[in-house]
């Protein structure tokens, strides 16, 4: 989030902001008075600024409408309260054990990849099988300059860039809709997320993407899981992979992080992986 976007949102105020999360969540005040115990009264009075919240019921109204924890923060501020949660490295020593705990699961998912990304797609961790994967395409280091020159390892960028993956998937319409519409749906649960909403952007300008795309939602619910299928050297890949989360973070850094792991979906893709990482 950029400093003005941050400073916008704080200066529209907690009645406002709280208003705007019960909205994007599709919920009534009565739904919302009801699921938190509070009275829609007190709700009303809540939003249009005529009460003044209490921090426990800041921190009960944004976990019933499952306000991530960056914003649940903001929603104090602007209520005069401190931040309740902490946005700690995930290589600081306060974050062994959840580094730990990642790095341990990605071990397990060999000879398949699996990675660890943040919220806006960027890579913090993989497995070998995911640097043996990405290792297909050339060499990594250039590889990555020019899919995406940030430095930031961008996964969806890698996936996009004609320089990456797009190029090898057989099945790019589909998974190129899958794609955008989970980017869709991620920038309107958190429009505050200035970065991925430049990547929507970014990756909806591209020329292999339909124009029309850009101005309609692509698919109406998520798919439970992203096939892809993989052609190079006279051979098919078939896999599809599947997004983890942390379900009870009380750290922004957690909250924020996902596992993405993926699996063969026929024997020769099974076998390929397992003749990849015995070659090394």
């Amino acid at each position: 989030m950029t400093t003005s976007t941050a400073h916008q949102k704080t200066s529209t105020g907690f009645g406002p902001l709280l208003r705007t999360w019960r909205e994007r969540r599709k919920r009534s005040q009565l739904d919302l008075s009801l699921d938190a115990g509070v009275s829609q009264r007190h709700l009303s009075f809540l939003e249009s600024g005529r009460a003044k919240p209490s921090r426990d019921m800041i921190l009960q109204l944004t976990e019933v409408l499952d306000v991530p924890l960056r914003d649940r923060n903001l929603l104090l501020q602007t209520a005069g309260f401190a931040s309740a949660y902490e946005a700690r490295p995930l290589d600081s020593d306060d974050m062994a054990a959840v580094r730990q705990a990642l790095e341990l699961t990605l071990q397990h998912h060999e000879p398949y990849p699996a990675v660890v990304m943040d919220k806006r797609w960027n890579l913090l961790l993989q497995n070998s099988a995911a640097d043996r994967f990405i290792g297909l395409l050339g060499d990594t280091k250039s590889l990555w300059q020019q899919v995406d020159p940030s430095g930031k390892r961008n996964a969806m960028r890698l996936t996009f860039s004609p320089h990456g993956m797009q190029p090898l998937i057989s099945n790019w319409p589909d998974a190129a809709s899958m794609l955008l519409s989970r980017l869709q749906r991620e920038v309107t649960a958190d429009p505050g997320n200035q970065d991925l909403a430049e990547l929507l952007q970014e990756l909806g300008n591209l020329p292999t993407i339909p124009e029309r795309w850009q101005t309609q939602a692509i698919h109406s619910a998520p798919e439970p899981i992203l096939p892809l299928e993989l052609s190079f050297n006279g051979t098919t890949l078939r896999i599809f992979s599947m997004i983890s989360t942390f379900g009870t973070a009380l750290d922004i850094t957690a909250d924020e992080l996902r596992v993405e792991t993926f699996f063969p979906a026929d024997d020769f893709s099974a076998q390929f992986f397992q003749m990849l990482a015995a070659n090394t």
